[in-house]
């Protein structure tokens, strides 16, 4: 049985807030949400989703006092990683805690070099050295104390409706006049390696059909396809297979996190990191598809 829909203004309704501040969660990713013609709507469980969450995780915010108090701030890229060290977090220690804002890469970066929060989830390219995330880490934080440490490796490439019923092959087809795509948002690090890979394939963005329509999280990429609503999307593997889809492999490509040493957060990024390297953390990810936990806890560098 189909679940049923929620406009924005029946979120705002339940959960008490203003349809402004549901359009906000949208917009970070915090709540997930797809487009029937020029609409909004969220499903029932979304809403529940997102009701648990906040009852386990208090409001996102920026202030000194909660860091000292070990609730540290988390910006960037949206992967399912991140969601699962989130509650292991919350389960392991609880004086720890993680705040989540999925703004993307880019974005999750620049707010941990304003200063804004304690750790970025990013995954980077650089397309004129082809490498991923390191090169604007060190351009950025010059004189501030930063460390890499890997989460995984992971599959990027298309994700598409069972059984592949529009006979897409790879990335050559996004430019077919019959296919249509749903986009991340500008700023995350998936939006940049697509980017990239079209211009390595000579085709203009322009001839993409759906390239404008963007979605802030990979799981409400793939919901356009399993809604029928777009025929593609790139994106992860597990994100095609929580939601039964087929998919194409393109890249593989690191997943970091970056932490930024406070001597307010220090004591807590320390707990955080021996979580992070733990057996137990591995245990809980293990089986997501689409990753590679071979360096899950290694740091790839310090300053």
């Amino acid at each position: 049985m189909d679940q049923e829909l929620f406009t924005a203004n029946d979120v705002a309704e339940i959960l008490k807030i203003s349809k402004h501040t549901v359009y906000e969660l949208i917009k970070r990713g915090e709540l997930r949400a797809f487009k029937v013609g020029n609409k909004m709507r969220i499903e029932a469980d979304e809403v529940e989703r997102y009701k648990t969450m906040v009852q386990t995780f208090p409001a996102i915010t920026e202030s000194p006092d909660q860091r000292m108090n070990g609730a540290l701030q988390l910006s960037g890229s949206h992967d399912f990683l991140v969601e699962y060290l989130v509650k292991h977090v919350s389960k392991r220690n609880s004086k720890l805690s993680l705040q989540p804002a999925y703004i993307g890469s880019l974005e999750g970066l620049m707010s941990l070099y304003r200063g804004f929060a304690d750790i970025a989830a990013i995954h980077l390219l650089d397309p004129s050295s082809g490498m991923y995330n390191l090169p604007i880490i060190k351009q950025l934080f010059v004189y501030e104390r930063i460390t890499v440490i890997r989460l995984a490796s992971r599959e990027q490439g298309l994700m598409i409706a069972r059984n592949n019923p529009n006979n897409i092959s790879g990335l050559a087809d996004v430019a077919r006049k019959d296919i249509s795509i749903v986009n991340r948002q500008k700023g995350s690090g998936t939006r940049f390696s697509l980017d990239y890979l079209l211009s390595l394939t000579g085709i203009d963005p322009a001839s993409v059909n759906g390239y404008d329509n963007e979605e802030w999280t990979h799981l409400s990429a793939a919901s356009y396809i399993s809604k029928g609503l777009a025929d593609t999307a790139f994106g992860i593997r597990a994100a095609a297979d929580q939601l039964n889809l087929d998919f194409i492999p393109i890249t593989t490509e690191p997943f970091d996190l970056v932490f930024r040493w406070k001597s307010e957060n220090t004591p807590f990024l320390e707990q955080l990191i021996e979580i992070i390297q733990t057996q137990d953390f591995k245990d809980t990810v293990i089986h997501l598809s689409g990753y590679d936990f071979s360096e899950l806890g290694k740091m790839i560098y310090q300053f």
